[in-house]
């Protein structure tokens, strides 16, 4: 076998785990997104999110925390018209989905 008919045939293997590997990342990317939306909502502060988030025990597995200080600046440069009625969550979510 070619490298390339292995490598086709790898890939035809690995691709409904790899999409539902990406559909999981991306729901917990969402799950952040939305748990930063609500702290804003909430009016804590920006330098206080991540403290305010895990605080609450978020049931995304541990290695999502370290995304909430990436994303927190992207959510809190929104304006609050668009905080108070758009799912940025669900938003995050199909552009990640896209990718």
């Amino acid at each position: 076998m070619t490298r390339f008919a292995l490598i086709l045939a790898t890939a035809a293997f690995a691709t409904p785990a790899f999409a539902e590997d990406k559909k999981e990342t991306c729901a917990y990317q969402a799950q952040v997104v939305k748990a930063i939306q609500t702290a804003r909502l909430e009016r804590v502060a920006e330098r206080d999110v991540q403290d305010h988030i895990l605080a609450q025990s978020p049931t995304w597995p541990e290695k999502y925390n370290n995304v909430i200080p990436l994303i927190t600046p992207w959510v809190y440069e929104q304006k609050r018209k668009v905080i108070r009625n758009e799912d940025l969550g669900a938003g995050w979510n199909e552009l990640c989905l896209q990718q």
